[in-house]
């Protein structure tokens, strides 16, 4: 029993030990809540997405080799 009193005690730092501990576990808490909430939140809009028959937009094709964007153009220019 003195071994298991001993452990609690921290060698006497049980008072900076314990509320260090207990706001870490209520931190980790809090960011699993808001991940969970968030997840659920998303999960609702893709789904809302998927039923409205919402089209994905295609990211346009990288440029041929040789070929000069519109970027490139106004940059070469003095």
């Amino acid at each position: 029993m003195e071994q298991i009193t001993t452990f609690f005690e921290m060698g006497g730092y049980a008072a900076f030990v314990w509320p260090s501990l207990g706001l870490t576990a209520v931190v980790m808490g809090g960011l699993l809540i808001a991940t969970l909430c968030q997840l659920r939140s998303r999960q609702r809009r893709l789904a809302e997405l998927e039923a409205s028959g919402a089209v994905r937009r295609r990211r346009t094709a990288a440029p041929e080799a040789g070929s000069v964007t519109p970027t490139e153009a106004t940059e070469a220019r003095p």
